[in-house]
């Protein structure tokens, strides 16, 4: 185990205990009301995700690099994987609340757009055979779609939905006991954590499958 995954499955430990343990009982929610650390910390991995993904492509489109495109792909796959926690944990988190699993509201519907969005990108490079033209479409994709982030996080202020205001950087009178706001700054911390690791292990596989290819190469043109 490397350094970096110790400190990460450290991480994730005191994140767990102070979801569970340290922060207060939410008063009107109750215990359900624990979930809101795991799945705000996941959308704002997500966010980080796909802004990673939008500057990699447009370094891609704009240099040809093939370490920006690496990097999209990268953070592709492992922002979807934050994306699908959202929308796992969203409607855990809605049943006991509103009674519904799922409303097509702004925020809601404006997330799951973002998964789709994901999904199409790596879909997209997943089946068009030739690299280059698969790595061009996906930066196409990739910056085309970015415009759905800020309507993600915009969403709830904008329109009046099912999903509660925000209680982050809200309207006067809103906010966070301050046990609570440590709480989901540790977990956030902890998934940033997880998150770079993940891109970290992905970016070495790019590395290996590359080297791969290239001993693969010089095996055919040798026979």
């Amino acid at each position: 185990m490397t350094a970096h995954l110790l400190v990460t499955v450290a991480w994730l430990l005191i994140a767990l205990y102070m979801i569970f343990l340290y922060a207060p009982q939410e008063a009107t929610m109750g215990e359900v009301q624990r979930i809101f650390y795991i799945h705000v910390s996941a959308a704002w991995t997500a966010f980080l995700a796909y802004f990673i993904l939008f500057l990699a492509s447009v370094r891609y489109l704009w240099k040809r690099s093939q370490s920006a495109d690496e990097l999209a792909y990268a953070a592709g796959e492992v922002g979807f994987v934050f994306c699908s926690v959202v929308l796992v944990t969203g409607p855990l988190w809605a049943k006991p609340v509103w009674g519904i699993w799922w409303t097509w509201d702004a925020r809601l519907t404006s997330t799951f757009v973002l998964w789709l969005l994901f999904i199409s990108y790596l879909m997209l490079r997943s089946y068009v055979l030739n690299p280059s033209r698969a790595a061009m479409l996906g930066a196409v994709v990739a910056i085309i779609g970015f415009v759905d982030v800020p309507i993600v996080y915009m969403s709830i202020r904008w329109w009046r939905t099912q999903h509660p205001q925000p209680v982050i950087a809200g309207d006067e009178g809103s906010g966070l006991d301050p046990s609570m706001r440590l709480t989901l700054l540790v977990c956030w911390g902890a998934f940033l954590c997880l998150f770079t690791y993940l891109i970290r292990q992905r970016l070495v596989l790019a590395e290996m499958l590359r080297e791969l290819s290239t001993l693969r190469r010089d095996w055919i043109r040798g026979t």
